[in-house]
């Protein structure tokens, strides 16, 4: 089983009022929590790569109980999820696609409500691109007004070595949501879609 190796972690939070409409008295607030790693199958081709999810899983906690603590310690105040990877250039896309299970379900676990999947992308790229992860709300994919994405990125990562894992939450819908569809308050949670 391939070591972890991290060269830096990164959260950010925001909080947004409005978005040129009246202000709202809570702002919601969207968090990302990053980890730049070493990609040990960079620079070659590895038939077994399925280790590495294994490896990836105390990773998945940590981002995610970060992303928690930055929203003020309450799992109950995350409505929206997505999960991301950057590959550096000496990888390959179906690198980043071993932090599917880690990321999806260290989220999972600590959201124990959440019946969603957790969206993702991946990409291939070098130091300073930027990833959009998809966010849906925790327990109904058809959601509407959960819908979103949020940017991230880190100026010198991924070293063609290196990986770029993310996990995102947010705490609630898009500010003025008036795109229709199923309410949160309707979510029937049989699914994970409705």
């Amino acid at each position: 089983m391939p070591d972890i190796e991290i060269r830096k972690k990164v959260v950010s939070v925001e909080e947004i009022f409005h978005e040129g409409g009246p202000a709202t008295g809570t702002p919601l607030r969207r968090a990302a929590a990053l980890a730049v790693i070493k990609n040990p199958y960079a620079g070659r081709y590895v038939e077994d790569i399925m280790p590495m999810i294994d490896a990836l899983k105390p990773l998945g906690l940590e981002l995610t109980d970060m992303l928690i603590a930055a929203l003020g310690g309450d799992p109950a105040v995350v409505e929206g999820f997505g999960k991301g990877a950057i590959i550096g250039a000496g990888g390959e896309l179906e690198h980043g696609a071993l932090w599917h299970a880690p990321g999806g379900y260290s989220m999972r676990a600590r959201l124990s409500d959440s019946k969603a999947i957790v969206p993702s992308s991946k990409k291939v790229g070098g130091a300073g691109t930027r990833l959009d992860i998809p966010v849906t709300h925790i327990n109904a994919s058809y959601v509407r007004s959960h819908f979103d994405s949020i940017e991230v990125g880190v100026n010198d990562a991924p070293r063609s070595d290196e990986m770029l894992v993310a996990l995102v939450m947010t705490t609630g819908p898009r500010i003025h949501n008036r795109a229709g569809g199923l309410n949160a308050s309707d979510i029937k949670g049989e699914d994970g879609l409705r």
